[in-house]
Protein backbone atom coordinates (compact mmCIF):
# COMPACT_ATOMS: atom_id res chain seq x y z
CA UNK A 1 0.00 0.00 0.00
CA UNK A 2 1.59 3.23 -0.95
CA UNK A 3 2.11 5.87 1.97
CA UNK A 4 2.87 9.27 2.31
CA UNK A 5 5.60 10.59 4.72
CA UNK A 6 3.77 13.38 6.41
CA UNK A 7 1.15 11.58 9.16
CA UNK A 8 -0.43 12.21 12.40
CA UNK A 9 -1.59 10.09 15.15
CA UNK A 10 -2.72 10.69 19.16
CA UNK A 11 -4.28 7.75 21.68
CA UNK A 12 -5.06 7.98 25.09
CA UNK A 13 -4.86 5.02 27.59
CA UNK A 14 -5.39 4.35 31.28
CA UNK A 15 -4.60 2.14 33.90
CA UNK A 16 -2.87 1.75 36.77
CA UNK A 17 -3.05 4.49 38.00
CA UNK A 18 -1.99 6.18 35.25
CA UNK A 19 -3.26 8.22 32.32
CA UNK A 20 -1.13 8.45 28.94
CA UNK A 21 -1.03 9.97 25.45
CA UNK A 22 1.10 8.77 22.23
CA UNK A 23 1.91 11.43 20.16
CA UNK A 24 3.26 10.28 16.35
CA UNK A 25 4.02 13.03 13.62
CA UNK A 26 6.08 12.55 10.55
CA UNK A 27 7.37 14.82 7.64
CA UNK A 28 9.16 13.88 4.47
CA UNK A 29 13.06 12.97 4.39
CA UNK A 30 15.53 10.78 2.58
CA UNK A 31 15.54 8.27 4.75
CA UNK A 32 13.88 6.96 8.22
CA UNK A 33 14.66 8.89 11.19
CA UNK A 34 12.99 8.46 14.48
CA UNK A 35 13.35 10.76 17.88
CA UNK A 36 11.68 9.92 20.85
CA UNK A 37 10.61 11.57 23.58
CA UNK A 38 9.24 8.71 26.30
CA UNK A 39 9.90 8.98 30.54
CA UNK A 40 13.25 6.67 31.15
CA UNK A 41 11.67 4.44 34.18
CA UNK A 42 10.35 2.14 31.52
CA UNK A 43 12.65 0.05 30.80
CA UNK A 44 12.91 -1.30 27.08
CA UNK A 45 10.87 1.72 25.98
CA UNK A 46 12.54 3.39 23.82
CA UNK A 47 14.20 0.02 21.83
CA UNK A 48 10.21 -1.46 21.44
CA UNK A 49 9.57 2.04 20.27
CA UNK A 50 12.04 2.16 17.29
CA UNK A 51 11.92 -1.63 16.25
CA UNK A 52 8.48 -1.27 15.63
CA UNK A 53 8.35 1.67 14.22
CA UNK A 54 11.19 0.49 11.97
CA UNK A 55 8.95 -2.60 10.60
CA UNK A 56 6.12 -0.02 9.61
CA UNK A 57 7.89 2.66 8.15
CA UNK A 58 10.51 2.75 5.73
CA UNK A 59 10.74 6.51 4.80
CA UNK A 60 9.94 9.96 6.70
CA UNK A 61 11.41 12.13 9.90
CA UNK A 62 9.34 10.64 12.42
CA UNK A 63 8.85 12.39 16.20
CA UNK A 64 7.06 10.22 18.97
CA UNK A 65 6.22 11.22 22.25
CA UNK A 66 4.50 9.94 25.16
CA UNK A 67 2.84 11.87 28.37
CA UNK A 68 2.30 10.00 31.33
CA UNK A 69 0.35 11.57 34.16
CA UNK A 70 -0.98 9.94 37.63
CA UNK A 71 -4.86 9.71 38.21
CA UNK A 72 -4.34 9.26 42.18
CA UNK A 73 -2.37 11.66 43.42
CA UNK A 74 -0.88 9.33 45.74
CA UNK A 75 3.41 10.34 46.77
CA UNK A 76 5.60 9.56 48.83
CA UNK A 77 8.28 11.45 50.79
CA UNK A 78 11.97 10.64 49.36
CA UNK A 79 14.95 11.76 51.38
CA UNK A 80 17.64 13.53 49.09
CA UNK A 81 21.05 11.81 50.51
CA UNK A 82 23.22 14.16 48.11
CA UNK A 83 21.32 17.42 49.39
CA UNK A 84 21.38 16.29 52.74
CA UNK A 85 25.01 15.73 52.57
CA UNK A 86 26.00 19.13 50.97
CA UNK A 87 23.92 20.98 53.59
CA UNK A 88 25.38 18.97 56.27
CA UNK A 89 29.03 19.70 54.94
CA UNK A 90 28.09 23.22 54.87
CA UNK A 91 26.47 23.58 58.46
CA UNK A 92 30.05 21.66 59.63
CA UNK A 93 32.15 24.72 58.25
CA UNK A 94 29.40 27.58 59.65
CA UNK A 95 29.73 26.38 62.67
CA UNK A 96 33.75 25.33 62.82
CA UNK A 97 34.03 29.25 61.52
CA UNK A 98 31.50 30.81 64.07
CA UNK A 99 33.78 29.15 67.10
CA UNK A 100 37.32 30.76 65.92
CA UNK A 101 34.83 34.11 66.47
CA UNK A 102 33.74 33.23 69.29
CA UNK A 103 29.89 32.67 67.99
CA UNK A 104 27.28 30.21 69.84
CA UNK A 105 25.00 29.39 66.60
CA UNK A 106 23.31 26.63 68.88
CA UNK A 107 22.40 23.01 67.33
CA UNK A 108 20.42 22.85 64.68
CA UNK A 109 18.18 19.81 64.80
CA UNK A 110 16.62 17.16 62.36
CA UNK A 111 13.67 18.82 62.14
CA UNK A 112 15.09 22.18 61.11
CA UNK A 113 16.91 20.07 58.40
CA UNK A 114 14.26 18.24 56.88
CA UNK A 115 13.04 21.71 57.05
CA UNK A 116 15.00 23.09 54.23
CA UNK A 117 14.77 23.26 50.69
CA UNK A 118 15.53 20.45 48.98
CA UNK A 119 16.36 17.32 51.65
CA UNK A 120 12.94 15.71 51.45
CA UNK A 121 10.60 15.39 48.20
CA UNK A 122 7.64 14.05 46.75
CA UNK A 123 7.76 11.34 44.41
CA UNK A 124 4.50 9.64 42.96
CA UNK A 125 3.92 6.22 43.76
CA UNK A 126 5.33 4.29 40.38
CA UNK A 127 3.74 0.93 40.08
CA UNK A 128 6.05 -2.25 38.31
CA UNK A 129 6.80 -0.72 35.04
CA UNK A 130 6.99 -3.95 33.68
CA UNK A 131 3.09 -4.11 34.19
CA UNK A 132 2.64 -0.39 32.98
CA UNK A 133 4.71 -0.51 30.20
CA UNK A 134 2.71 -3.52 28.89
CA UNK A 135 -0.35 -1.77 28.58
CA UNK A 136 1.69 1.44 26.97
CA UNK A 137 2.96 -0.95 24.77
CA UNK A 138 -0.16 -2.16 23.54
CA UNK A 139 -1.81 1.35 23.27
CA UNK A 140 1.59 1.87 21.13
CA UNK A 141 0.55 -0.75 19.04
CA UNK A 142 -3.21 1.16 18.28
CA UNK A 143 -1.38 4.47 18.03
CA UNK A 144 0.95 3.27 15.26
CA UNK A 145 -1.77 1.62 13.02
CA UNK A 146 -3.94 5.17 13.04
CA UNK A 147 -0.54 6.63 12.33
CA UNK A 148 0.25 4.41 9.11
CA UNK A 149 -3.51 4.82 8.32
CA UNK A 150 -3.68 8.16 7.87
CA UNK A 151 -0.30 8.30 5.52
CA UNK A 152 -1.94 5.20 3.51
CA UNK A 153 -4.86 7.67 2.89
CA UNK A 154 -2.77 10.50 2.20
CA UNK A 155 -0.79 8.27 -0.26
CA UNK A 156 -3.78 6.83 -2.27
CA UNK A 157 -4.67 10.40 -2.64
CA UNK A 158 -1.51 11.00 -3.92
CA UNK A 159 -1.21 7.92 -6.07
CA UNK A 160 -4.30 9.40 -7.89
CA UNK A 161 -2.70 12.94 -8.64
CA UNK A 162 0.38 11.18 -9.77
CA UNK A 163 -1.29 9.13 -12.23
CA UNK A 164 -3.33 11.81 -13.53
CA UNK A 165 -0.01 13.66 -13.86
CA UNK A 166 1.60 10.98 -15.55
CA UNK A 167 -1.19 11.16 -18.14
CA UNK A 168 -0.86 14.82 -18.69
CA UNK A 169 2.59 14.22 -19.36
CA UNK A 170 2.02 11.66 -22.04
CA UNK A 171 -0.49 13.69 -23.37
CA UNK A 172 1.72 17.12 -23.97
CA UNK A 173 4.59 14.18 -25.52
CA UNK A 174 1.81 13.37 -28.37
CA UNK A 175 1.13 17.02 -28.76
CA UNK A 176 5.00 17.81 -29.16
CA UNK A 177 5.45 14.75 -31.27
CA UNK A 178 2.54 16.70 -33.51
CA UNK A 179 4.25 20.02 -33.33
CA UNK A 180 7.62 18.52 -34.03
CA UNK A 181 6.43 16.48 -37.45
CA UNK A 182 4.58 19.38 -38.41
CA UNK A 183 7.49 21.67 -37.64
CA UNK A 184 9.82 19.55 -39.55
CA UNK A 185 7.27 19.85 -43.22
CA UNK A 186 7.92 23.90 -42.42
CA UNK A 187 11.32 23.66 -42.55
CA UNK A 188 12.04 21.44 -45.16
CA UNK A 189 9.22 23.79 -47.40
CA UNK A 190 11.31 26.91 -45.78
CA UNK A 191 14.72 25.49 -46.52
CA UNK A 192 13.06 24.93 -50.17
CA UNK A 193 12.55 28.37 -50.56
CA UNK A 194 15.71 29.53 -49.47
CA UNK A 195 17.92 27.24 -51.33
CA UNK A 196 16.07 28.40 -54.77
CA UNK A 197 16.49 32.13 -54.01
CA UNK A 198 19.98 31.24 -53.16
CA UNK A 199 20.31 29.68 -56.94
CA UNK A 200 18.73 32.25 -58.20
CA UNK A 201 20.64 34.61 -56.91
CA UNK A 202 24.09 33.57 -56.62
CA UNK A 203 26.90 31.30 -58.49
CA UNK A 204 25.95 27.48 -58.21
CA UNK A 205 26.94 25.44 -55.25
CA UNK A 206 28.07 22.26 -54.41
CA UNK A 207 24.80 20.04 -54.37
CA UNK A 208 26.77 17.57 -51.78
CA UNK A 209 27.89 20.56 -49.26
CA UNK A 210 24.08 21.76 -49.31
CA UNK A 211 22.72 18.13 -48.84
CA UNK A 212 25.31 17.61 -45.95
CA UNK A 213 24.52 21.27 -44.35
CA UNK A 214 20.40 20.34 -44.27
CA UNK A 215 21.18 17.06 -42.51
CA UNK A 216 23.08 18.99 -40.13
CA UNK A 217 20.48 21.19 -39.47
CA UNK A 218 18.08 18.50 -39.35
CA UNK A 219 19.91 16.43 -36.88
CA UNK A 220 20.39 19.73 -34.69
CA UNK A 221 16.48 20.08 -34.18
CA UNK A 222 15.65 16.79 -34.47
CA UNK A 223 13.61 15.27 -31.29
CA UNK A 224 12.50 11.72 -32.16
CA UNK A 225 15.24 10.55 -29.23
CA UNK A 226 13.87 12.93 -26.78
CA UNK A 227 10.24 11.76 -27.33
CA UNK A 228 11.20 8.73 -27.53
CA UNK A 229 12.61 8.81 -23.62
CA UNK A 230 9.77 10.86 -22.49
CA UNK A 231 7.52 7.75 -23.46
CA UNK A 232 10.02 5.34 -21.74
CA UNK A 233 10.06 7.54 -18.46
CA UNK A 234 6.12 7.39 -18.94
CA UNK A 235 5.92 3.90 -19.05
CA UNK A 236 8.57 3.83 -16.22
CA UNK A 237 6.70 6.00 -14.03
CA UNK A 238 3.15 3.85 -14.28
CA UNK A 239 5.32 0.85 -13.53
CA UNK A 240 6.55 2.03 -10.33
CA UNK A 241 2.95 3.41 -9.44
CA UNK A 242 1.63 -0.15 -10.12
CA UNK A 243 4.24 -1.72 -7.88
CA UNK A 244 4.58 -2.22 -3.94
CA UNK A 245 6.83 -0.98 -1.55
CA UNK A 246 8.86 2.34 -1.27
CA UNK A 247 9.02 3.80 -4.93
CA UNK A 248 9.71 7.65 -3.87
CA UNK A 249 13.79 7.64 -4.06
CA UNK A 250 13.16 5.90 -7.95
CA UNK A 251 10.10 8.29 -8.71
CA UNK A 252 12.26 11.43 -7.72
CA UNK A 253 15.13 9.74 -9.85
CA UNK A 254 12.88 9.34 -12.51
CA UNK A 255 11.58 12.98 -12.27
CA UNK A 256 15.16 14.15 -13.01
CA UNK A 257 14.90 11.98 -16.36
CA UNK A 258 11.94 13.72 -17.17
CA UNK A 259 13.11 17.08 -16.73
CA UNK A 260 16.78 16.64 -18.37
CA UNK A 261 14.28 15.41 -21.53
CA UNK A 262 11.71 18.10 -21.63
CA UNK A 263 14.43 20.82 -21.30
CA UNK A 264 16.23 19.05 -24.55
CA UNK A 265 13.11 19.42 -25.90
CA UNK A 266 12.57 22.87 -25.58
CA UNK A 267 16.36 23.60 -26.50
CA UNK A 268 16.08 22.53 -29.59
CA UNK A 269 12.32 23.06 -30.59
CA UNK A 270 12.81 26.41 -33.07
CA UNK A 271 8.90 26.55 -33.12
CA UNK A 272 6.12 28.35 -30.94
CA UNK A 273 3.74 25.53 -31.19
CA UNK A 274 6.87 22.80 -29.75
CA UNK A 275 8.06 25.14 -27.23
CA UNK A 276 4.73 25.79 -25.71
CA UNK A 277 4.48 21.86 -25.38
CA UNK A 278 7.66 21.63 -24.13
CA UNK A 279 7.01 24.58 -21.46
CA UNK A 280 3.54 22.72 -20.46
CA UNK A 281 5.63 19.83 -20.05
CA UNK A 282 8.37 21.16 -17.48
CA UNK A 283 5.58 23.04 -15.74
CA UNK A 284 3.94 19.38 -15.19
CA UNK A 285 6.70 17.66 -14.03
CA UNK A 286 7.55 20.51 -11.88
CA UNK A 287 3.99 20.10 -9.91
CA UNK A 288 4.42 16.17 -9.90
CA UNK A 289 8.27 16.27 -8.78
CA UNK A 290 6.64 18.21 -5.45
CA UNK A 291 4.32 15.49 -5.10
CA UNK A 292 6.69 12.53 -5.13
CA UNK A 293 8.87 14.87 -2.43
CA UNK A 294 6.17 13.15 -0.04
CA UNK A 295 5.87 9.58 -1.32
CA UNK A 296 7.53 6.98 0.81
Amino acid sequence: MRQSMTGFASTQGQGLGYTWIWDLRSVNGKGLDVRVRLPDWIEGLESYVRETLGKKILRGNVQVGLKIASTDGESALRLDENQLAGILSGLAQIEAKADTLGLDLGTSTAAQIMGLKGVLTTEAQRPDSSELGQQIRTDFLVAIEAFCDMRAREGAEMGQILYRQVKEIEDLVTLSEAAAAARLIGQQEKLRAQMAQILETSDPLDEARIAQELALLVVKSDVTEEIDRLRAHVSAARDLLDSPGAIGRKLDFLMQEFNREANTLCSKSGDPALTQHGLALKTVIDQMREQVQNVE
